[in-house]
């Protein structure tokens, strides 16, 4: 059963580490196949469930042993209906895969919740088209019909929240949140940036959350910056406002290149994991909200260990 979905604990304060780059070390670190980056395909296989828990856990040990609330994402970012179809899954089958991933978290959070860390299960979500550039736009409306069935399936289970990941446009954010709504489930929307801090159709970042904001009465209950590199993203954060104070979350990538250097690159870049937890601790003093920590591409529990050691040092 869902234990937080009325009342998120990370709305109240308090760290919160999530995971890393759950594909890239999937592929890049345990030589998994995922075709379309989809991990959820896994779920099929004794052996991709257990490679899927090995993974979870390892963000749970961090938390444990840094005392911090955990949130773990559900590896169904390529779970909707269009990738599903891709994959050969029916409408039936896909429902039943997302069902499993939830159900993998609520086995982990027994494990590994406490007082000390608390547990929220998040049902993540990802973008219809491809995750780094805007190639099938849809209007809110149609974004919020095609997401329906994915939250509604996690507003059934034991998920606490959704969040959306990677989100190159502002009407699929809206669309997302109103079906988030009519669900009755919280949800996260999470944008992703190019290499000057705006969305990949040039959108300011800032503009991005207060038309979402403005257009769904402000149900977002966060917003957070994945899949790209703190340095970015973060002159504009610099320039100060209110909007800042809408933002909780962070998962950035290990590496400074953009998303079409990564995209033609065939090896993994991880960038510096020191490094990376010192930018974590430079961008909290400037977001005074920001209290959920993990990563994205390249990223693994090196790097969110280090973000972790960071924080608890400022």
């Amino acid at each position: 059963m869902a234990l937080y979905r009325h009342a998120l604990p990370q709305l109240g304060g308090g760290l919160y580490l999530t995971d890393g780059g759950l594909e890239t070390t999937l592929i890049f670190h345990d030589g998994l196949e995922l075709p379309d980056f989809a991990a959820f395909h896994l779920l099929g296989t004794p052996e991709g469930r257990a490679a899927l828990r090995k993974y979870f856990q390892a963000y749970a040990e961090i938390a444990r042993r840094f005392a911090t609330g955990l949130i773990l994402e559900s590896a169904t970012w390529r779970a909707s209906a269009d990738w599903g179809c891709k994959l050969g899954y029916t409408a039936e089958s896909l429902t039943h895969a997302n069902r499993k991933a939830i159900q993998l978290l609520e086995e982990i959070r027994d494990e590994y919740q406490s007082r000390a860390t608390p547990v929220v299960i998040s049902g993540c979500l990802g973008p219809r088209g491809d995750g780094y550039f805007p190639d099938r736009v849809m209007n809110a409306q149609e974004a919020q019909a095609y997401h329906r069935e994915q939250i509604e399936v996690f507003a059934n289970s034991a998920a606490d929240m959704v969040s959306a990941l990677t989100l190159n446009y502002v009407d699929e954010a809206i669309g997302m949140a109103r079906a988030a709504q009519r669900a009755a489930v919280p949800i996260a929307i999470s944008f992703t940036v190019e290499t000057d801090g705006n969305l990949p159709n040039g959108q300011l970042l800032k503009t991005a959350i207060e038309q979402t904001d403005e257009m769904t009465a402000g149900y977002p209950s966060y917003y957070m910056i994945n899949c790209a590199h703190p340095t970015h993203f973060a002159q504009v954060l610099a320039e100060g406002g209110a909007w800042l104070e809408r933002i909780r979350g962070l998962r950035a990538n290990a590496s400074r290149k953009s998303h079409a250097e990564l995209n033609a690159s065939s090896e993994l870049d991880m960038g510096d994991p020191v490094e990376l937890g010192a930018q974590y601790a430079a961008l909290s003093k400037q977001l005074k909200r920001l209290n959920i920590m993990g990563g994205c591409c390249g990223t693994d529990q090196r790097h969110v260990e280090q973000i972790a050691r960071a924080i608890t040092m400022v």
